[in-house]
Formats: structure tokens, sequence, C-alpha cells
């Protein structure tokens, strides 16, 4: 695949400004920290989810049964096994992307995550799921970066 350049008018004044700033902020911001970032950020939200929905360390509550039972009501699959398996899912994932291991594959979970709750649970919350899609693709699409396990283990 070929792409045609258009010319450019040689920077200066503004547009020099701007072209130096946007060199700035891309040394700045590498692809590892922004992974880095991303990673956090999104496991953060899954973590905090998780933990409400348990007591102690790892035991479901009662109203964590009832919220997939009352208000969740996913379609084809038991309340019961759906608040085990999100249980789960926002405790395992979160925890692979803070070490950066199979970062990919988590990524691509809690994408599918977010894209149920989007059309079953809150449809009316897709600016929240749509600014977690943008970490969660991301990271699928680009993978961990530098500081990980995935990059110490050779894991693309």
């Amino acid at each position: 695949m070929t792409t045609t350049r258009l010319p450019t008018a040689p920077a200066s004044g503004p547009r020099l400004l701007l072209a130096r700033l946007a060199d700035a902020a891309a040394r700045l911001t590498p692809h590892s920290l922004l992974a880095l970032v991303n990673r956090v950020a999104v496991a953060g939200i899954f973590w905090l989810s998780a933990r409400t929905k348990v007591e102690g360390w790892f035991t479901l509550s009662d109203s964590a049964y009832a919220l997939f039972r009352e208000e969740y009501r996913l379609p084809l699959i038991a309340p019961e096994l759906a608040a085990q398996m999100a249980t789960v899912a926002e405790h395992v994932f979160p925890v692979l992307l803070v070490l950066g291991l199979c970062t990919r594959l988590s990524a691509l979970a809690l994408l599918g995550m977010t894209l149920v709750i989007q059309v079953f649970v809150y449809p009316g919350a897709w600016p929240t799921h749509l600014s977690w899609a943008g970490l969660l693709l991301y990271l699928a699409g680009r993978g961990a970066g530098k500081v990980s396990l995935d990059r110490a283990l050779g894991i693309r």
C-alpha cells in the first residue's frame, strides 16, 4: 500500500511552533508510557467494580447476586453464573493488565465485557463505556509496552 503525501509549505511562525510542540509531545509520551497509564487506569476501573461484589477476599456477596438477578438481567445466562464469571473476570484481568501479562488477551476480554455492559445493562452510559473501550483498544492493538511481563517474556 502506498500513500501519497501532499506537499506542505515550510513551517514558519505559528506552524513551526505547533510542529515543535507536537514533536515534544510525541517524545514525552512514548508508547510504553501510554500503555502503562492505560493498563493501570482501566485495571483500576474493573478492580474497584470487582471489589464491590465480594465480602472479605473473595466471597460473592448476596447483593452481587441480587444485582445480576434484578438489575442487570443478562439474557442467555443464569444470573448466578453471570455474577461469578464477571467477578472473577474483574479480578483476574486487571491484575494481568497491571503486570503487563497477556495484555492483549486481557484487554480484549474486558472490551467484551464492556460491550455486554453497554448493550444489555447500561445502554445510556455510552460515554463512559466509550472511554473504557478507547483505553482497551489501544492495549489490544499496541500491546503492553516495555514495562511489562509480556516484554520480559517476549510475548507480543
